[in-house]
């Protein structure tokens, strides 16, 4: 199973099926997925993940940049993490929850639970989804990000997430967000690209793609 999809090939569906995403996808532009070209480690990456949950942007990279002085690593891989003690993780910022987190993490790592990322590509969706989130701290949301964002499968919908709910709310001019059930039924027809469906959401959630209304212009009396 090849990282990534055609992404034109995905742009043209999707606006073929549903002519109001259509529009927006238009709006927008093409979108360039670099992530799923590059390298990158299982551990690390769920790592970083478990570290940036409920924090913003800016508090969790601060503290992921503490964690990577501390262990001089720029790689969060349990023989690195393996140098800090739960005082010092604590010290760099880290929850106790989190710690417990990336514990279990890099325990199951170690016990052969938590596939390497040259394996990943072998893993079907929902066996990646029940293997991983039996790791302490590790819900599905997370792994549907590692699945668009570093594994390119074609046909993630997070459901969960406040933003492609947001997003589908503008796109279809509710007045609330959909419930994640709800959403689950309005992406059928996004099918088997929801996962760009799901990318085009979160930018029109961040006011991407937005006409601004015309200008009246003032006529002059005389």
């Amino acid at each position: 199973m090849a990282r990534g999809f055609d992404l034109e090939e995905a742009t043209a569906h999707l606006a073929k099926r549903d002519r109001a995403l259509g529009k927006w996808m238009k709006r927008i532009g093409p979108l360039e997925m670099d992530g799923w070209r590059k390298p990158f480690d299982t551990v690390d990456a769920l790592s970083r993940s478990i570290l940036y949950q409920q924090l913003s942007g800016k508090a969790a990279a601060t503290i992921v940049s503490r964690v990577e002085a501390a262990s001089a690593s720029r790689k969060l891989v349990p023989e690195a993490l393996a140098r800090l003690d739960d005082a010092a993780l604590r010290a760099c910022g880290v929850s106790g929850n989190k710690v417990l987190a990336l514990r279990d993490l890099c325990r199951r790592a170690d016990a052969g639970e938590v596939p390497a990322a040259r394996a990943l590509p072998r893993v079907d969706d929902a066996t990646l989804i029940e293997q991983l989130t039996a790791v302490r701290g590790i819900g599905r949301w997370t792994v549907e990000m590692l699945l668009i964002f570093r594994l390119g499968r074609p046909d993630v919908l997070p459901v969960d997430d406040l933003g492609v709910r947001k997003g589908a709310q503008v796109l279809d001019g509710l007045e609330v967000a959909p419930t994640p059930k709800e959403l689950l039924a309005r992406g059928s027809a996004w099918g088997p690209y929801r996962t760009l469906a799901s990318l085009y959401l979160w930018r029109i959630a961040d006011g991407e793609g937005v006409v601004e209304p015309a200008k009246k212009v003032k006529r002059s009396q005389g």
